[in-house]
């Protein structure tokens, strides 16, 4: 396997211990890129719908067809012993899986080891009531969590079935559990575009980092997306209205690029797949439930990981397939949001995927 040691040893901070400048860790793709970083789906279902993620009916997967949470652990570990230093537990909403949290439980031996850096969860808020505690106790130090509102009657309207109080409820016990809440805003036009300075300053007020993200073309949502997209381009042109809007180099990992708000003293991030491409700086591949691996969250191309998994015990071959995958990773996606292409760019929604 193309594998390449980091003799230079973890971060201190673990907040930076994904910034890839100069860092010589984990699976190398065909442009040069490291990918240290997975994001692994462990169901497809939620208990909310929100309209620009799901249709209202949705079709879920059988659930013989999900990896046992014993083979999600199995995945995880053989990517950690191939260089892969942070780990992102999705969905769907991955806190609804069943006994999910013994899987949180077992995978804290790796932070506990220092293969793993980071062990990260991105969540719709809706359990951490019951989990946050858990989490902290299992190692997880930041989660994201997605809230498009504030305001009760617009949230239900947008997640369908959502109620914002136990987001919010789950928000405080998470801080209070001791874990960094970073707030994940989808842009939708019409819908939240003239709630967003109020949010952005509701959690700057509250030390909490707040990104904003364009929505994308992944699966058919019972709507047109055009009429949900709004660029951020024109979101931070209304900002800087008010703003002092500086960019900085702070990084998670992620694709986003943050700006620092002199007037609230907190970060703001951005994420655009529409508007500006950041496929350059890719370091990430995605993992469904089911154990098919995306090397492109915008393309179609994936690999079967769950066979080789399940036809020996040992990972040699589960290595190779993941060898094979990264050696296919394009080098980026072609996202288009129009009224002549109204399709989705990919048919499988995004909790297929992952978020």
């Amino acid at each position: 396997m193309t594998v390449i040691e980091n003799d230079a040893g973890a971060p201190k901070d673990p907040e930076h211990a994904s910034d890839l400048s100069g860092d010589t860790s984990g699976l190398i793709d065909p442009f040069g890129r490291h990918v240290n970083y997975v994001r692994i789906s462990v169901t497809d279902r939620c208990d909310f719908r929100c309209v620009y993620c799901m249709a209202e009916n949705m079709t879920f997967l059988p659930r013989r067809e999900l990896l046992s949470l014993e083979e999600l652990d199995r995945l995880c570990s053989t990517f950690i012993e191939c260089g892969v230093k942070k780990l992102r537990i999705t969905g769907g909403e991955p806190l609804v899986r069943k006994n999910i949290m013994s899987l949180f439980e077992n995978l804290s031996r790796h932070l506990e080891s220092g293969q793993l850096e980071e062990l990260l969860v991105t969540t719709n808020g809706s359990q951490l009531k019951t989990h946050a505690a858990g989490l902290y106790k299992a190692g997880v130090r930041r989660i994201n969590v997605s809230l498009d509102t504030l305001n009760a009657d617009k949230f239900h309207e947008i997640t369908r079935w959502g109620r914002l109080e136990q987001v919010l409820e789950g928000i405080k016990y998470a801080e209070d559990a001791g874990i960094k809440v970073k707030i994940n805003t989808v842009a939708l036009k019409g819908v939240n575009e003239h709630e967003i300075t109020d949010m952005m300053e509701w959690a700057h007020d509250k030390g909490m980092d707040y990104t904003l993200i364009e929505t994308m073309p992944l699966g058919d949502i019972d709507g047109d997306r055009t009429d949900q997209y709004l660029p951020l381009n024109t979101v931070r042109s209304r900002l800087e209205e008010k703003y002092t809007l500086t960019a900085i180099p702070y990084k998670t990992g992620g694709p986003a690029r943050y700006l620092e708000v002199k007037e609230t003293g907190g970060r703001l991030g951005l994420i655009t797949p529409m508007t500006h491409n950041f496929c350059e700086s890719c370091n990430r591949v995605r993992v469904t439930c089911t154990g098919e691996m995306y090397m492109c969250l915008g393309q179609d191309d994936k690999a079967d990981l769950r066979t080789p998994m399940r036809q020996s015990e040992s990972n040699e071959a589960l290595k190779t397939a993941i060898d094979e995958a990264i050696a296919r990773k394009p080098k980026g996606h072609d996202f288009i949001i129009d009224r002549e292409n109204g399709a989705p760019a990919v048919s499988r929604h995004m909790s297929v995927t992952g978020g």
